[in-house]
């Protein structure tokens, strides 16, 4: 039995311990204003709840993407719970930015620690894999086997493709076969 669900903070908007298993990235859909408290609400496209950054890190998006928050739509953020963040004299942990899309290169970024102790974060441009082009690899190919093998390592969106394709190089063979004979008999 898979426990994640259970784990789940009963909580309406994304928490540090939702980053306990590793960072986690993220496209933003939109930008919403809060209240007074939490003023900024960013809703993610992975996550049902939205994250409501503390000034802290409302000051690196800034400094990386420009105060316009309607600007930001369609970017993505690498978060990390951060276990060292404090709260007054508290330990209590917290959501960190560790990389950002649409920036050029590291940015560190000076921030208030507590009063009269700064800081400086620092946030890398957020590197996606490269995506795999199915389509030129199942064109590619000319073994069955090995178009089979490319369907099963292929998401869903692409294995229809690649079926197409594997039909497409039946119906050749079945072709070459049939003129193949065709010609013995002429012979």
């Amino acid at each position: 039995m898979d426990i994640t669900d259970t784990l789940a903070p009963n909580s309406d908007q994304l928490d540090a311990v939702d980053l306990l298993g590793g960072p986690r990235t993220f496209t933003i859909e939109r930008v919403s204003k809060g209240d007074a408290e939490q003023p900024v609400q960013v809703h993610l496209a992975e996550f049902p709840r939205p994250w409501r950054p503390g000034k802290s890190m409302r000051r690196v998006l800034a400094a990386c993407w420009g105060t316009d928050a309607s600007q930001w739509a369609g970017r993505r953020v690498r978060l990390y719970c951060d276990p060292n963040v404090m709260f007054g004299k508290d330990k209590v942990g917290g959501t960190r930015i560790a990389a950002l899309s649409d920036i050029d290169g590291p940015r560190s970024i000076p921030l208030l620690v507590s009063r009269g102790k700064s800081a400086t974060h620092t946030v890398d441009p957020l590197v996606e894999p490269a995506q795999r082009d199915w389509r030129t690899e199942a064109d590619a190919l000319t073994d069955p086997d090995a178009l089979r093998a490319l369907y099963r390592e292929a998401p869903a969106d692409a294995r229809e493709y690649v079926t197409a394709r594997a039909q497409a190089m039946v119906a050749r063979q079945a072709v070459l076969e049939a003129e193949s004979e065709a010609g013995e008999g002429d012979a």
